[in-house]
């Protein structure tokens, strides 16, 4: 930043270009810290200038209009916070991004000057990612990847040990380990860790499929079934679930790989063949050979669906995978598996557009119940007054108002309040050091540029590795000695940012206290229960599809994917939320976790229904627990949020019961063991519903 300031500054003589040089830098380099590799890097910073040149262009087109300026800060902040839906590049540059609009935005300047800004804010981003590309440490590992494998290749493992007759807890513990580890890995930022991209999509699916088979694979294992001496058929299935498992790990592992995805189908319809089979026999050994063919397709399910989903995650890695999806005659079954595309189980990966794939993803995050929605407008809100006042007042450097919003903007009022308060106290530190540096050198340019260095240095290295406060200070510092450069005036330009930027932080209180107090605490409650309503729903019909007494298929999958997106980005910017959680991390996830187990239930019930299945009395009373299941759902989910109940609709809707229904048998059980695996699931459930509703019924200020 120094050389480039110094080269538009005292070179080329040109102030506009030197300012957005400067400027652009720290929005290159250290607003926009691009994760992943050179490509990953490279595209990133290509997104920003392109995306920044458009903003900058209409910040001083709005420039010199309050109303429009205010009403543009509206639309455009709105646009890129909402965009950050779409992956970890948008999430990572959309302050950079905005930091191009509300600079011209909020400082004076005509359209003829808007050349001379590109210019620098070009300059910026070609040098800032060319040093990026060549003096970025080299990335390591991919964690989520890495993390993924392991889970895999644990789960494989604890299913040879069980299968050879020699499963214990050490198996057991590693694989809770393993999901442990991949749990935080796919937590640890306030964005999902995948993008738009089939390869992003399928890898988040990924993270789903191997966390529902940990569970999956535990129940198997520790229900006191003999994996050893089990019928050929499952026993065979569960081999070959063990071997995609660790093909998955080998896959993510940049290793070769061909998962028998078609043996695998194969495998898992004759274990269902041979279930409709026992329809007839009401014995013991027939019920607890359902039993033992209910755990060996659930697992050979996830199974095949995670190692489906590693195929079109790895496709750069594996020769194979071109051939393998575009179902060829090249290679056979057993040599490259089965397309993704051609897999009949729901849960497997299908590659779609990014277009698609982004207008999905808007539909599903355009309601009050999306954390990035309500993020987006209060930014947007905040961002519009920020600009608003700093037009109004004629302050010195508006800019720096709206400057100061932004960046103590955060998901709740009780967060931003905190962060604006470190805000000013970095401030005023850096302003007291800053007056300190400047009384000590004067205005001796020499000794300006010798400090201009070291002040960015210290300010380029402070962001996640020191406090906020101290990141504050030292961009004070910064700005204290660029402008005393440009017009030496002293230590009065750290006193002006100090007063705007408590102008702009308490914008942005305000409007946090009005629009969103509760942060995102109030809407994961309320996300939680809307996961659980519509996975019950999608239950219900589900239960009533495989039975045969529903005609077409559940339409409720996309409703309960929804809302699994939205609740999980809603606990992600709740766990980045600055302050002690009132409800234990590990009692949130294990109600997202109960969720996810709910439509991965539903939707395995609805992915594997055999030919010629009648709607008999005996089904319908299956469909009959479904509907009650559907009904405990709802109770949770009235304790968790406010969503309505449509169980007594759905019920409306299917055949009637007779009053002593036929026993249930052959594939009528194993439909049953679906729904005791989410019975089960939801007893558990009870002590981390009841202190989510105890938080919420706290107001937001305690």
């Amino acid at each position: 930043m120094p050389g480039l300031f110094a080269f538009c500054s005292r070179v080329l003589h040109n102030p506009q270009m030197a300012t957005f040089a400067a400027f652009g830098s720290f929005a290159t380099l250290i607003l926009a810290g691009f994760g992943g590799g050179r490509r990953e890097k490279l595209l990133g910073h290509l997104g920003l200038a392109l995306v920044g040149s458009v903003l900058l262009v209409i910040g001083t087109a709005v420039c010199s209009s309050t109303p429009l300026a205010a009403a543009a800060a509206l639309v455009v902040t709105f646009a890129v916070i909402f965009a950050s839906i779409s992956g970890p590049i948008p999430a990572t540059g959309a302050t950079a991004a905005l930091l191009a609009f509300v600079l011209p935005a909020a400082s004076p300047g005509t359209m003829s000057m808007v050349p001379d800004r590109l210019a620098g804010w070009w300059l910026a981003s070609v040098v800032g990612t060319v040093a990026v590309l060549t003096l970025a440490p080299r990335p390591v590992s991919n964690r989520l990847r890495v993390t993924a494998a392991g889970l895999a290749a644990a789960l494989g493992d604890q299913l040879d040990a069980a299968l050879e007759g020699r499963a214990g807890p050490a198996q057991a513990d590693a694989a809770i380990e393993a999901r442990r580890n991949l749990l935080t890995a796919f937590t640890a930022a306030p964005y999902r860790p995948t993008g738009l991209a089939a390869p992003d999509q399928a890898l988040s699916a990924l993270v789903d499929d191997l966390q529902w088979a940990t569970t999956l694979v535990a129940e198997a294992v520790r229900d006191g079934v003999d994996l050893a001496s089990v019928e050929p058929i499952d026993r065979r299935l569960l081999h070959e679930a063990a071997g995609a498992f660790r093909d998955t790990a080998a896959l993510l592992q940049g290793r070769q790989a061909v998962p028998l995805l078609g043996d695998l189908e194969e495998l898992r319809t004759a274990s269902a063949n041979r279930v409709v089979e026992l329809a007839g026999d009401s014995s013991t050994c027939a019920d607890e050979a359902v039993h033992v063919s209910f755990h060996a397709q659930m697992v050979a399910t996830a199974a095949r669906s995670a190692a489906a989903n590693a195929l079109v995650a790895t496709r750069g890695n594996h020769r194979f995978w071109a051939r393998s999806v575009a179902g060829t005659n090249e290679v056979g079954t057993k040599e490259a598996g089965t397309s993704p595309e051609a897999a009949s189980t729901p849960l497997a990966a299908r590659p779609s557009s990014m277009l698609g794939n982004a207008r999905r993803l808007a539909a599903g995050h355009a309601s009050l119940r999306s954390v990035w929605f309500l993020n987006a407008l209060r930014g947007a809100v905040a961002l519009a007054a920020a600009v608003t006042v700093a037009k109004l007042t004629n302050v010195q450097h508006g800019f720096w108002v709206v400057l100061g919003a932004l960046s103590v903007l955060r998901t709740s009022a009780a967060s931003t309040g905190a962060t604006a308060l470190r805000a000013l106290g970095g401030t005023a530190l850096g302003f007291f050091i800053g007056a300190a540096l400047i009384l000590a050198i004067g205005s001796h340019p020499v000794a300006l540029w010798v400090a201009l260095p070291l002040a960015v240095m210290v300010a380029g290295y402070a962001p996640g590795t020191a406090p906020f406060l101290v990141g504050q200070a030292a961009f004070t510092l910064t700005l204290s000695v660029l402008y005393n450069i440009v017009v030496p005036v002293g230590w009065t330009v750290g006193a002006l940012r100090l007063e705007d930027v408590a102008i702009g932080a308490g914008v942005s209180a305000v409007v946090g206290v009005l629009f969103w107090p509760r942060g995102a605490a109030a809407i994961v409650g309320d996300d939680m229960a809307d996961a659980f309503y519509r996975g019950g729903v999608y239950l219900v019909q589900a239960t009533a599809w495989a039975l045969g007494a529903r005609t077409s298929p559940p339409d409720a999958a996309a409703p309960a994917a929804r809302a699994s997106t939205r609740l999980d980005d809603a606990l992600r910017a709740l766990l980045a939320e600055q302050g002690t959680k009132r409800v234990p991390k590990e009692q949130l996830w294990r109600l997202v976790g109960g969720a996810m187990r709910l439509r991965l239930t539903a939707q395995s019930l609805s992915g594997s229904v055999p030919p010629g299945v009648g709607a008999t009395p005996a089904h319908r009373a299956l469909v009959q627990e479904a509907v009650g299941l559907a009904g405990t759902c709802d109770e949770l989910a009235a304790q968790l949020g406010h969503v309505p109940s449509t169980v007594a609709r759905e019920l409306a809707t299917l055949p009637s019961v007779e009053a002593a229904p036929a026993s249930v048998q052959g594939y009528g059980l194993w439909v049953r063991e679906h729904l005791d695996h989410v019975r089960r699931n939801l007893d558990e459930l009870g002590p981390a519903v009841a202190t989510v509703a105890t938080s919420r019924a706290r107001p937001w200020w305690r």
